[in-house]
């Protein structure tokens, strides 16, 4: 060590310099830092270093910058949810069990609105909100938090039956609009504004069970779902009464593409069966494994409708999922694995009727996108022409194609989960049946996630039909009940939820068949 007044030489650890006795370093007052002896000024922070412990602290608070939070107005959508009936069996049980509860349905509440992309910027009491459109804003925030908001309700109920708790239930309020949101932050305090307190208004006034929408909100997701008006209502603070919307239920995917032109019936008597496909989806994502849910019914039972509102609920939560859907044709004499061509096809963009040059170029192109080996592209270009109709000539058996068209879709869940829904298995030829049974014998860490619709011929046809396979589930379905029946051709009490006669929820309303009709229960709500 050197000195920096008379230059001599010290033996390192030396506090003071061994010929004139000058400090070998000097602690900085604000920050600490050791400096060389005789410098004027910190290196670190740039305080004088000859300045008294007494005005150590203001240099301090001076050197620390002070970083102040910006806020801007953005289009956000605000859910605000609470229960309904909680105060009531939380008196009969004990304090554990309702916090149990209470943290199901913190954790539900959490995991439904981050699959939609919203973020949960407080709980209160029983309430939820969450907002959408910060920190990352979407075209279509509006429609996700609806669509949450309707998961939620749902969600509850189930929570509330399977706690031996039906009273239970949620109401939900959605409002769109500018507010007041700060830049950074990520729980309380991200948003203000008169839209908050509006959209907690909102939810107030909501039976339950419903959810709530402002008119801001049913013009931007009303593509996507379905409502009805409801009477303007007078909400607490607002001189004016607020035109309000009853969101009924998902009629499209995302923006409404896929929107049926003719009227859609409820969803009705399957939501057991939807929540299990949903769970199965999850698990798969989540442990990385192939599953293949059986669905067996009678032709029209609604096999083709569940996997329809399934692939609604696909397309509109934020994780990314590759759905891919073929149908076995009942009709034509040697259409081998029809079903999966069509699947392919989809994942192409090309129709049915693509020349081979064309389709060559989409197959490139794909197996440059999802498989990044050169030599795999090489090895699956030929069994996946010959699955599209080309190159038959190649000769290649199953013990060559079975494995490439599996790779190729195990290379395509290396990105994102692969959803395969193969409709009328029951038409199927045996070499595709035989595919499904060996991509779920094979494929290992990859979340694959098969669906087969098909009536019970296919039992028939194959009596061992998943026997032994791992990750096999059967869904049967059976005919829906009369009073399943009766909502589905005639609404229901919202508030009994009994069957009503007399009613199409699809007449235009004001019309005789729309009118509100006395229920058991006393209730004029019918739907």
């Amino acid at each position: 060590m050197i000195c920096g007044t008379c230059g001599s030489q010290n033996d390192v650890g030396r506090k003071f310099c061994v010929e004139c006795g000058t400090p070998m370093a000097t602690a900085c007052p604000s920050c600490s830092t050791a400096n060389p002896g005789g410098g004027k000024f910190c290196g670190e922070c740039g305080v004088a270093l000859n300045r008294t412990q007494t005005d150590a602290p203001a240099a301090s608070t001076a050197a620390q910058p002070v970083t102040a939070q910006v806020a801007e107005r953005r289009l956000v959508s605000v859910l605000f949810a609470d229960l309904v009936g909680f105060t009531t069996i939380s008196e009969g049980r004990d304090a554990e069990d309702v916090r149990e509860l209470l943290d199901s349905y913190f954790g539900l509440s959490r995991e439904i609105v981050g699959r939609y992309g919203g973020t949960i910027e407080k709980f209160i009491g029983d309430a939820v909100m969450a907002v959408w459109g910060t920190p990352i804003a979407q075209e279509d925030d509006a429609e996700r938090a609806v669509r949450a908001g309707l998961d939620l309700v749902d969600a509850v109920r189930r929570l509330g039956d399977g706690v031996d708790a039906p009273n239970v239930a949620l109401r939900a309020g959605v409002l769109t609009g500018e507010a007041a949101v700060t830049l950074g932050a990520s729980d309380m305090g991200m948003v203000a504004g008169d839209l908050v307190n509006t959209a907690s208004r909102l939810q107030s006034v909501a039976e339950a069970g419903t959810v709530l929408v402002g008119d801001s909100t049913r013009r931007a997701s009303g593509e996507a779902i379905a409502y009805e008006p409801v009477a303007d209502q007078v909400l607490k603070g607002k001189e004016l009464p607020v035109a309000a919307w009853r969101a009924l239920r998902v009629v499209a995917k995302r923006g409404g593409a896929g929107r049926s032109e003719q009227l859609e019936a409820p969803f009705v008597g399957r939501s057991a069966e939807l929540q299990l496909i949903k769970d199965f989806y999850h698990g798969t994502a989540r442990e990385r494994g192939v599953r293949l849910v059986s669905v067996i019914g009678q032709g029209g039972i609604g096999k083709t409708r569940l996997a329809w509102e399934f692939l609604k609920y696909i397309d509109g939560v934020t994780e990314l999922a590759y759905w891919h859907q073929g149908r076995s044709p009942s009709y034509g004499d040697g259409i081998v694995f029809w079903a999966l061509g069509e699947m392919v096809r989809m994942r192409l963009g090309i129709g049915e009727g693509a020349d081979e040059e064309a389709t060559r170029e989409a197959l490139t192109a794909s197996l440059a996108e999802f498989v990044p080996d050169e030599e795999e592209q090489r090895t699956l270009e030929g069994p996946l022409l010959q699955l599209l109709g080309f190159d038959s000539g190649s000769g290649a058996g199953r013990d060559e194609l079975f494995p490439a068209w599996r790779l190729y879709f195990e290379r395509i869940a290396e990105q994102a989960p692969v959803v395969l829904v193969f409709e009328d298995l029951q038409w199927a030829d045996e070499g595709l049946i035989d595919f499904i049974e060996d991509l779920l014998a094979w494929s290992r860490g990859k979340p694959i996630y098969v669906i087969t619709l098909a009536r019970p011929e296919l039992l028939d046809r194959r009596p061992t039909w998943g026997a032994g396979q791992r990750g096999f589930t059967s869904l049967g379905l059976e005919r829906l009940t009369d009073a399943e029946m009766l909502e589905l051709l005639g609404g229901s009490c919202r508030a009994c939820r009994s069957p009503q006669r007399g009613r199409s929820l699809n007449a235009p309303r004001g019309s005789r068949s729309t009118r509100s009709k006395p229920c058991a229960c006393s209730s004029t709500t019918a739907a």
